[in-house]
């Protein structure tokens, strides 16, 4: 989130990782609370690398308002939720993007890192699969919930019926972990409970 360089870097520093150490950034979407600290990151690092999926490039760039600000979801928000958000819009940074990522890639990281195109909570979301840690970054394709692994949250959401799609996209993997950036660490038999998911969402 916007504000909260501070604790990004302390957090980076408890795991031996310093800012200068930092090379590029993964955006797996659009959302605030996810691209909130981009411009401090390119503040302190000028020269970082920014890469994100095509379908996401045209809303981080302000071609597109952000997906869950569009003039028709801001009219439905509270005046003082408003006014929140149009303070942190003002303060994202314009972003130019590096690497372009899309389905299937295999980014040259931790012995090779699949790129998971899984549209509907953003149209350019993205998961990431580390094969070799069988470890599955998932943003917000999942969360945990009260210890447990469930799907995307509706009501934030815009295409929830492609949103649940793309957990089909998910099933074929060998997990041990999945992180979701709302709830945390996921290990009971994850691969399990997502095929679980995908077929309910049939």
């Amino acid at each position: 989130m916007i504000g909260q360089f501070a604790e990004l870097q302390s957090a980076l520093e408890q795991e031996g990782v310093q800012l200068s150490d930092v090379k590029r950034v993964i955006i797996t979407h659009q959302d605030i609370d996810h691209i909130g600290n981009v411009g401090a990151l390119l503040d302190a690092i000028p020269d970082l690398e920014i890469w994100a999926h095509a379908d996401e490039i045209p809303y981080l760039t302000g071609e597109k308002p952000l997906i869950k600000f569009t003039p028709e979801r801001r009219a439905l928000l509270p005046a003082p939720v408003l006014a929140l958000a149009d303070q942190l819009l003002l303060q994202l940074p314009e972003v130019n993007i590096s690497r372009t990522l899309a389905d299937g890639d295999i980014l040259p990281l931790q012995g090779g890192t699949q790129v998971i195109h899984t549209p509907g909570h953003t149209p350019g979301h993205i998961c990431l699969y580390f094969g070799e840690q069988q470890f599955l970054l998932a943003a917000d394709e999942l969360r945990v919930v009260d210890d447990e692994l469930v799907g995307p949250a509706p009501q934030a959401t815009p295409d929830m019926p492609e949103a649940l799609r793309s957990l089909k996209k998910l099933t074929d993997l060998k997990l041990n972990k999945v992180l979701c950036y709302h709830g945390g660490e996921y290990m009971n038999d994850p691969a399990q409970r997502i095929a679980t998911l995908a077929e309910s969402a049939e």
